[in-house]
């Protein structure tokens, strides 16, 4: 699993221009949120809602990468061809 994404990364997918203050954010919860400067405050079903997506596709993409690495690893041990995207995960 990829890092866990924080509140905030919602809030600014859901609005970019949001401004706010999270008040003692863990990975479990937070206290409280604070909506500043009149910024419509959002749901927290809605927050959490979008934080599972992003966390979703995060997850994916970490997942994806360590795909393409594991083929690379195999077709060089093959001694097979590497398409772009594998030779791109190889630290040289």
């Amino acid at each position: 699993m990829a890092i866990k994404l924080s509140r905030s990364k919602a809030i600014k997918a859901i609005n970019p221009n949001a401004e706010y203050v999270i008040k003692n954010e863990t990975v479990d919860g937070y206290e409280s949120i604070e909506w500043l400067n009149n910024t419509t405050p959002i749901s927290d079903a809605d927050i959490e809602t979008k934080l599972a997506e992003l966390q979703a596709e995060e997850d994916a993409r970490v997942q994806a990468k360590a795909d393409t690495k594991s083929s690379a690893k195999a077709k060089l041990i093959a001694g097979e061809p590497l398409t772009e995207e594998e030779a791109d995960t190889i630290v040289l």
